[in-house]
């Protein structure tokens, strides 16, 4: 949603009882730091990179993997260089990927291998038969691919996603730009280690088999509105953040847990009022070992936690900014792309001074 200047910031609300008691990472679209902060909205540690440091999570072995922009310098467009940086507990670079065409998310593998989005320009004869979106049909457009590089940096595998697609029946939103048909905007695995994908243009996410790059589950188009962040559960469902915007009717968002053996939404957290929970782009959302779940409602930055009944037991609105004149913001100073929750028992924290720093 968004509120004015006056609306509280920080620390809302805290039901100990009834809350995963943790540590969340967030991270400020166009910003330069990470902040670990407790339940009580304390800054516990933080990484800075001056390059930037839009998005993160963090590695088993207490590094944080990350998203950057503008120090790999300019690619042939121009335009600042994408890259994937793995911080020590200190911010130092341990590891790093850059690529003018990388874009929005990354996963680590279980091999050290690194998934990487990133744009693909597509042949002109294919991108003529994409149907819908705004613009000219002989415009140049970009697809999507998935690249798996080695600890090197070395290309080991690029799985297409445009190529797995169908561009007459996989049809964008009449509102958006013909530049991009997919905007894929999401990436996890499946413990099968299958890739677990989201596609905003044309409201789809989907499991894209490792093996044969192809497709084993679609949905979508009718039922979410440019979603982000699908996770797969224990439970063998995916939980999806809705964002909405396009959908019709009243504008809201929601996060929905879908069957994907029925394609049944099993279960959903909406607002009340529905217009009360709203972004419009970016978001996220986590499932939690206690079956709570951990929402980011990115856009005013507002990150808060639900039980499975949908009472909020955890409150907290971004109080950090990104820096005056940053270039690359989400349309709010505080946005926060994502945010994820880590226990103090998790391996990446174990002997970590996790003491609140003063006055934070």
């Amino acid at each position: 949603m968004g509120w004015s200047e006056h609306h509280p910031r920080g620390l809302l609300h805290h039901d100990a009882s009834k809350a995963f008691q943790g540590y969340t990472l967030i991270a400020m679209s166009g910003g330069n730091t990470a902040y670990l902060i407790d339940m009580e909205g304390r800054v516990c540690h933080r990484w800075r990179r001056d390059e930037g440091l839009a998005y993160g999570f963090l590695l088993p072995n207490g590094n944080l993997l990350c998203r950057s922009r503008g120090a790999g310098g300019t690619g042939a467009a121009g335009e600042p260089v994408s890259g994937i940086m793995e911080l020590d507990w200190d911010s130092n670079i341990v590891w790093e990927y850059w690529d003018e065409r990388a874009h929005h998310d990354f996963e680590r593998l279980a091999n050290g291998h690194t998934l990487v989005v990133r744009s693909d320009p597509m042949p002109q004869e294919v991108s003529r038969r994409v149907r819908g979106g705004r613009g000219a049909i002989d415009a140049p457009m970009a697809g999507e691919m998935v690249r798996e590089v080695d600890v090197e940096g070395s290309t080991v595998r690029d799985y297409s996603m445009w190529q797995a697609l169908d561009p007459e029946t996989d049809v964008m939103c009449p509102w958006e730009s013909r530049a991009n048909w997919l905007h894929q905007n999401a990436l996890t695995v499946t413990p099968d280690a299958d890739l677990l994908v989201s596609f905003r243009q044309i409201d789809l996410v989907g499991i894209v088999n490792k093996d044969s790059g192809q497709f084993t589950w679609k949905w979508g188009p009718g039922e979410i509105s440019h979603q982000h962040h699908p996770t797969y559960l224990d439970n063998g469902n995916v939980l999806i953040f809705d964002n909405g915007p396009h959908r019709g009717g009243l504008t809201h968002s929601r996060v929905v847990e879908v069957n994907p053996q029925t394609d049944k939404i099993e279960w959903e957290y909406v607002g009340d009022p529905p217009i009360s929970f709203y972004s419009f782009h970016i978001s996220g959302c986590e499932r939690q070992p206690n079956g709570n779940t951990l929402i980011t409602e990115g856009a005013p930055g507002r990150i808060f936690e639900v039980t499975n009944d949908k009472e909020i037991v955890w409150e907290f609105v971004n109080p950090h900014r990104i820096p005056e004149g940053a270039q690359f913001g989400s349309g709010s100073p505080n946005s926060v792309f994502r945010a994820h929750r880590y226990t103090a028992a998790h391996p990446a924290l174990a002997g970590r001074d996790l003491t609140p720093e003063a006055g934070a």
